[in-house]
């Protein structure tokens, strides 16, 4: 790995390779080095993304499912736990497509995917302090989504819906239903794994955040909201975990890519929408429920994505 452009603590990396199920990391580099024309790769980042992104954590993250696929014969799911614009859809893109290139096939759905149907969101959202549309725990079809999940560890059939962001002018609403028979399924979401805290959550960082007494108020509901989001984590194999060093560069990532879907599709969030939806971001969940989430896998990233650190976090 000496002729990569990788910049985080390789003895760390080492152990989280050999607990994947390589006899270290060389071997691993090799075996992955070997099969470089049908990883893909240059089809889904080209020059975006550095050697770090790629071989610290997409080949990793592969290698979890490759080996589950090989080792196992029951149905494993992977979960991925990062804030939004980290660029969890362009990874989950790439996982699909080259899991085909070794005869096995990778679904991943999100977490967004689950979002209720517009009439029940009306509801589930109705007075919330951000005035947005979606986002926060409690706007899922929560029980939808762990009868999929287990009905897929079952039986082998996924049938999930889409979620589409950019219909109701960027409201968003569900577009079809998707059906599949995946050998691995990863889902993703910007708080999957968290749990309920069992301190005073609006003791934290009081005047940094600076909280309206509605959020504080609004921000117990959510904690309460997420007690039922347990069962579904508990149907996660692994969870590898993105985290970025400061928690505000979501905002950046996350403003370029409402940017993106604009020029994609023509509706985003934008303007005081999506200031309201960084704010909801920002203090809907207290930020240590991010320190605490039980992960497997752990990654620190700096503001322009590069990987400062690639851990086994068990």
């Amino acid at each position: 790995m000496k002729d990569l452009d990788i910049n985080f603590p390789l003895d760390k990396f080492e152990k989280l390779i050999i607990d994947i199920g390589w006899e270290s990391s060389t071997d691993w580099y090799n075996f992955w080095n070997n099969q470089k024309n049908t990883l893909l790769t240059d089809r889904f980042w080209n020059n975006k993304v550095n050697d770090d992104w790629i071989w610290g954590l997409a080949l990793p993250l592969f290698s979890q499912a490759y080996k589950f696929q090989k080792n196992f014969s029951d149905r494993k799911i992977i979960g991925i736990s990062a804030l939004p614009g980290t660029g969890k859809t362009t990874l989950g893109k790439w996982l699909e497509a080259t899991s085909l290139k070794f005869n096995f096939k990778i679904a991943v759905i999100s977490i967004d995917d689950f979002y209720l149907p517009s009439d029940e969101m009306k509801l589930a959202i109705k007075n919330n302090p951000w005035n947005v549309s979606r986002g926060f725990p409690g706007s899922h079809s929560v029980k939808l989504m762990h009868e999929k999940l287990l009905s897929w560890k079952i039986n082998g059939e996924l049938n999930v819906p889409v979620f589409d962001k950019s219909l109701r002018n960027g409201l968003g609403d569900r577009s079809h239903w998707r059906s599949d028979k995946p050998d691995l399924l990863i889902l993703e979401g910007w708080f999957l794994g968290v749990e309920p805290l069992s301190v005073d959550i609006n003791c934290e960082s009081m005047n940094l955040l600076k909280l309206s007494s509605q959020e504080s108020l609004y921000r117990l509901k959510i904690q309460k909201n997420l007690e039922k989001y347990l069962d579904v984590w508990s149907l996660m194999d692994r969870i590898w975990h993105l985290k970025p060093l400061k928690f505000d560069y979501m905002n950046i990532w996350k403003s370029n890519q409402e940017q993106e879907m604009f020029l994609k599709k023509g509706n985003a969030l934008k303007d005081e929408k999506l200031i309201n939806f960084l704010r909801m971001l920002n203090v809907a969940i207290p930020h240590k429920s991010f320190d605490d989430i039980n992960s497997y896998a752990f990654f620190l990233i700096d503001q322009e994505r590069n990987l400062i650190e690639a851990t086994l976090n068990k």
